[in-house]
Formats: C-alpha cells, structure tokens, sequence
C-alpha cells in the first residue's frame, strides 16, 4: 500500500518541480493541481471509511469474519452429524424391537409349556383317583392284617403325590369350605344339620390345581 500511494508531500514535491516558477499563469496552476489532488485523497479516505463501516455493519471485520468461517466449517458437518443421530435412533429402535419379541417369545414358551404340563397332569389324575381308590377299599377292611403289597402301593402313591407336589401340583380344598364355582363344580345337593347352607358337605371327586390355575374341578355335594 506504501509504494503505491504517495504522501501529500511527495505529491506536492512533484507538482512544485512540473510547475514553472518564472510564470505566475503556471504558478496558479500548479497550486489548483495541489487542490486537486487534495480533493482526491480525500475522497479516497472517505469512501475507505463507508467501506469501513459497511464491513464493519455486515459482521465480517476482524475475529467475526473468522467465526463466520468457522461456522460455515460446522455446518458443513451438520448433514454427517445428522445422518449419525439417524443411525443412532435406528439401532435403537431395532433394539427395543427385539427387546419386546424376546419376551413375547418367553411368555409365548411359558404359556405352551403350562399347557403342555396341563394336559400330562389331566392323563396322571384317573390313575391317581383309582391309586386313592384301591387304598380306600383296602383300609376299609376291618379285621383283616396289613397286606405287605397295599402297603408298597401306599408308598407309591406317596411318592407320586410328592412328586407332583413338587410341580406345583396342588388338590383343590373342598369338605367344610365355601362352595366356589370357580373352584368346585356341584353335582348335587343335600340337607344336613352339620354343615351351614353353601357349604361344601362332601368330595365325590377331588380337583387339583397347577401354578394357580384349575387343571380339574372338584366334584362336590352342597349343603342346602
């Protein structure tokens, strides 16, 4: 910028050595050429101050022209940043989705596996009742000496039940408790001074229950 503007004096330096000093037309002369240059050095110092001021009303002088830089730098990132924030939100997505088949398919074993220990606990029950039987009717012989063969029939038994204790496999509680059609299923009725009216006076066949649920009702007689 030095070299190629010239200071005021060195213009007037030159002006004053074109000029001829003999003649006073030549003299005005130069002094009007001075003026004149005056005017133009001011007019250039002027229209650097509106520039000035325009850059300086635009934002973009000094450290606010680098921040601009800098932000256009950010937002050419942005689409990336965005396009990570998707695939983000995707993988989530797929992993709460496989987090909800995963225990839909657990319930889904479960319930197919109750059923399936339902419907072998329903063929295990006549054998147990003909089990309850045969023990009865052996029992109810008086008189007669233990037979050494009802009595390894009893400890079958015994086992049996155990072992379906141990499956939460429950009987169904019936003699002297609230009828329950939810429970019980009544098959007749009877008069009776022992027992209160809804009452249940006897079991004709016991139900039994697996994890809560009726595998069999029992079959009761209410009191009237």
């Amino acid at each position: 910028m030095k070299d190629k503007k010239k200071s005021k004096e060195d213009i007037k330096e030159e002006v004053k050595e074109k000029a001829v000093p003999d003649n006073g037309h030549n003299e005005e002369t130069a002094e009007d050429k001075t003026e004149d240059i005056k005017t133009v050095e001011d007019e250039k110092e002027s229209g650097d101050k509106n520039g000035q001021e325009e850059a300086s009303e635009n934002g973009e002088t000094g450290d606010e022209a680098a921040g601009k830089e800098d932000n256009e730098d950010k937002a050419s990132k942005d689409p990336k940043d965005a396009k990570i924030e998707e695939l983000n939100d995707k993988v989530m997505r797929q992993m709460a989705e496989f987090d909800n088949y995963r225990k839909r398919t657990e319930k889904e074993k479960e319930q197919m596996f109750e059923v399936g220990a339902k419907s072998i606990i329903e063929k295990i029950l006549p054998i147990i009742d003909n089990f309850e039987r045969a023990l009865e009717m052996a029992g109810s012989e008086e008189g007669k000496e233990q037979d050494p063969f009802m009595d390894g029939m009893e400890k079958v038994y015994r086992q049996l039940m155990d072992e379906l204790e141990k499956a939460d496999v429950k009987p169904i509680e019936a003699v002297g408790k609230d009828f329950d059609p939810n429970l019980h299923n009544a098959v007749m009725q009877e008069e009776t001074e022992e027992f209160e009216s809804g009452k249940i006076t006897k079991e004709l066949q016991k139900g039994y229950m697996y994890r809560g649920s009726v595998v069999r009702h029992s079959m009761v007689a209410v009191a009237q």
